[in-house]
């Protein structure tokens, strides 16, 4: 038999049917896309009898009703963050080039870890690290590493930073107590801190909290102080964190101030861009990320505001080579070795083996849209998230709280409420309860936040099918959705009496 007969393979011209279909049906749903709800809010229970409770199939099906069953069940039962009203958490809308990029590397299946198991999607990976580099304005012979999204960026950075700086017997004995190893970063800083020093062994007890001044950003003063305080207590200080776009509000720390820190007292110095740092690439803006090019080490995603789809995150490092040190080894059975200088395996570069073609993706994407294009885009999205802002000030319910880069906090205050005793409280009630049924109702999609204690309504903007008619109508469906919320707690008030 010169054909081998199994039950997965798809004959060629099945293929090109069944993939015409697909994309046809993908073609549309691109097309319609903001006719649709965000979100259609149904229950978990509601979607399991949708999908069913069959036992896995004893024979197979044909590819083609799997697709259209598949098709159905995702394009009418997902949440939609390519809608232009979703604003939600930092989810792109992502590009269409990006799903014709999966299935282009789906097919080939290069396992991105060693050289000779992907010789081209390698040159491509190295390639693209260089361009993000370029992009967000540090050297170009920054190293680096693909991986799934922000906490793995951080993480990979954070490990590199740790090795580079705790005592040298770190590998061969662990984390010492006796070392005390402490890290700082602002108040704001994202989760993936404390995951970070919870999973590798130091302990929340390692971290340092500093406060923030009135624009969200590490105060520098309250920074130094206590690095002087953790010395003189025989504490090892190894890591200073530094946002560049915080996720609650956008703001951008003195970066430069936090490298002059660093260098003083040999800290490595990390800065979590996964959100902001694309950013950099407007010209204008180039003074608010000053000193990004001192970092030792650099989180971005390009499956925020870069638009690719998911799983695309990015760690630079200034020095390539700490993450081989933290990385690599040679067992045996690696047959990976090869002396040409070039050769990059990019297993010694991060904590996975086996790694999928996330690159490609990200490559095809910045040479659709190009420098030019980004900066078109991501100014585009600031300009309408400062819209936001402006209208929500304008308006009398509303109340603007913050806005950077392209994150608008705002919140809704009743003009007929005037318990100025409990205001605050009912003021946090209010909006998240609006912001529960916002997120249920499938018109817009928003996330919260807490600053200086108000619970707020948060517009994050990464998201090139967004309007200005789409900035319009959010304001009204905050209006309208948060006098339906405030009547009903004004009448479970009165009930409860």
């Amino acid at each position: 038999m010169v054909n081998r007969e199994t039950p997965i393979e798809i004959s060629k011209e099945e293929f090109k049917k069944t993939g015409y279909q697909l994309i046809d049906t993908v073609a549309e749903f691109f097309d319609t896309i903001k006719t649709k709800p965000v979100t259609t809010g149904e229950s978990p229970k509601h979607l399991q009898a949708i999908l069913g409770n069959a036992s896995l199939p004893e024979d197979g099906e044909s590819p083609e009703e799997i697709l259209s069953t598949a098709s159905r069940l995702l394009l009418n039962h997902s949440l939609l963050n390519g809608h232009p009203k979703f604003f939600g958490y930092i989810t792109s809308s992502p590009a269409p080039i990006g799903a014709l990029a999966d299935l282009l590397a789906a097919a080939v299946n290069p396992n991105v870890g060693a050289n000779i198991l992907s010789p081209m999607a390698t040159e491509i990976e190295k390639q693209i690290i260089k361009w993000l580099a370029e992009f967000i304005g540090v050297n170009a012979n920054y190293g680096g590493v693909l991986v799934s999204g922000g906490n793995m960026a951080n993480f990979t950075a954070f490990l590199a930073g740790r090795t580079a700086k705790a005592p040298k017997n770190l590998k061969q004995n662990g984390i010492n107590t006796t070392d005390k190893l402490v890290v700082y970063c602002a108040k704001t800083t994202h989760t993936w801190i404390e995951k970070a020093v919870v999973l590798f062994g130091m302990g929340t007890n390692a971290i340092r909290w500093i406060e923030t001044d009135a624009s969200n950003k590490i105060n520098i003063e309250a920074l130094e102080q206590t690095i002087k305080e953790d010395l003189k207590n025989e504490y090892k200080p190894i890591m200073v964190v530094g946002n560049a776009g915080d996720v609650s509000t956008g703001a951008v720390d003195d970066l430069t101030s936090i490298a002059v820190v660093c260098k003083k007292y040999d800290l490595w110095f990390h800065v979590d861009g996964a959100y902001g740092i694309p950013a950099a690439v407007i010209p204008g803006l180039k003074n608010l990320f000053e000193g990004i090019e001192e970092a030792d080490s650099i989180a971005l995603d390009p499956h925020k505001w870069l638009y690719s789809p998911l799983e695309a995150g990015c760690t630079l490092v200034k020095d390539p080579n700490h993450l081989i040190e933290t990385y690599s080894s040679h067992p045996v059975y690696y047959n990976f070795s090869n002396d040409e200088p070039s050769t990059q395996n990019f297993y010694e570069y991060g904590l996975q083996n086996s790694r999928g073609f996330r690159a490609l993706k990200v490559w095809m994407i910045l040479q659709q849209v190009g420098r030019n294009g980004y900066i078109k885009m991501i100014g585009e999205d600031i300009r309408l998230s400062k819209l936001l802002f402006k209208l929500a000030e304008e308006n009398p319910e509303l109340e603007a709280i913050t806005q950077n880069l392209s994150i608008t906090t705002l919140r809704y205050a009743p003009q007929n409420y005037y318990n100025t005793e409990n205001r605050e409280t009912y003021l946090n009630k209010l909006n998240e309860a609006l912001l529960n049924n916002s997120q249920q109702g499938g018109e817009v999609f928003l996330s919260n936040a807490v600053v200086n204690e108000k619970y707020c309504l948060r517009s994050c903007i990464v998201n090139f099918r967004t309007s200005e008619k789409d900035i319009q109508e959010v304001i009204e469906i905050i209006v309208r959705e948060g006098r339906k919320v405030h009547n009903q707690l004004q009448h479970q008030t009165t009930v409860h009496k």
